[in-house]
């Protein structure tokens, strides 16, 4: 059974919706051990203090935020839970906004909201109310020592929230968006045009695989079978030189795509009839 990550409220005007918060979606990857070369066993980590030149328990740890080099301010589980926002237990929609207005990029984790039993009239209302205006919800929660803004927005099965980097955490790359004065003519975007009408299609996420993590569970299969593999060889692409040549050896390349169902279906189906024609006796 999945576990909680936040349990609390959702208030929307003066109605207040119990909810539990778990997590929609976690990273799946090859992980490994650090394993001692020697002999083969994996290592294990300890705490150690140099001051007192010794292994330290767990129960002797702390928080402390270092100030100065070396320097640290103490500051205790009770006292970190006193100055909690409350946010911590009360997630208080600010405001409704259109999805499409929000950038993608401040997007950080995704989340299930799940009513608990008494709470579940008041959060199909919410959710059929977004469903049909086509608003998402801005609000705040504080979870994992932090409180993020988040933007909760409607699904075919539920509520989603989605926990958003604040403006000061997105990154400014000098280099990003400077165009440096390119001029693109207009047969090359119309032929980019055709390439990207090529490749079009429904999202699909079940067609995409992470093949890296793939590769390293068939070496280490390969491996544990005391088999090698070889390694691919590495694909060199040159600079392209002539855009256009380029664009128009890519459409050639195109995977020819199958009908479309109506056309399949109206290739096939039987030419109508033409109804016979009377013959008129001539007296």
């Amino acid at each position: 059974m999945a576990s909680t990550v936040w349990k609390g409220y959702i208030t929307f005007g003066l109605i207040t919706i119990p909810v539990r918060l778990f997590a929609a979606a976690r990273g799946e990857r090859v992980s490994f051990h650090q394993i001692h070369g020697v002999c083969g066993t994996r290592i294990k980590q300890q705490t150690y203090c140099p001051h007192c030149e010794r292994v330290v328990e767990r129960s002797e740890l702390v928080k402390g935020y270092e100030t100065d080099k070396n320097h640290y301010v103490i500051v205790t589980d009770q006292e970190v839970k006193a100055v909690a926002p409350a946010s911590s237990d009360n997630m208080e929609i600010l405001e409704f906004v259109k999805a499409e207005g929000i950038d993608p990029i401040y997007f950080d984790a995704s989340y299930f909201m799940v009513p608990e039993d008494a709470g579940k009239k008041a959060y199909h209302l919410l959710l059929e109310t977004m469903k049909k205006s086509g608003y998402s919800a801005i609000a705040k929660v504080a979870m994992h020592q932090r409180e993020y803004t988040v933007v909760v927005r409607p699904n075919e099965h539920g509520l989603l929230l989605h926990t958003m980097y604040y403006p000061e955490e997105v990154r400014e790359v000098p280099e990003f968006g400077r165009t440096d004065n390119v001029t693109v003519k207009p047969q090359e975007v119309a032929l980019a045009e055709k390439l990207v009408e090529g490749l079009a299609a429904d999202f699909d996420p079940s067609k995409y695989h992470d093949e890296y993590q793939g590769r390293l569970k068939q070496l280490i299969e390969a491996k544990r079978e005391g088999q090698t593999i070889e390694e691919p060889a590495p694909k060199k692409r040159a600079p392209v030189i002539d855009l256009m040549q380029a664009l128009q050896k890519s459409l050639g390349e195109l995977p020819r795509k199958p009908a479309s169902k109506a056309a399949q279906n109206e290739a096939i189906a039987p030419a109508k009839k033409q109804p016979a024609k009377r013959r008129v006796a001539h007296g």
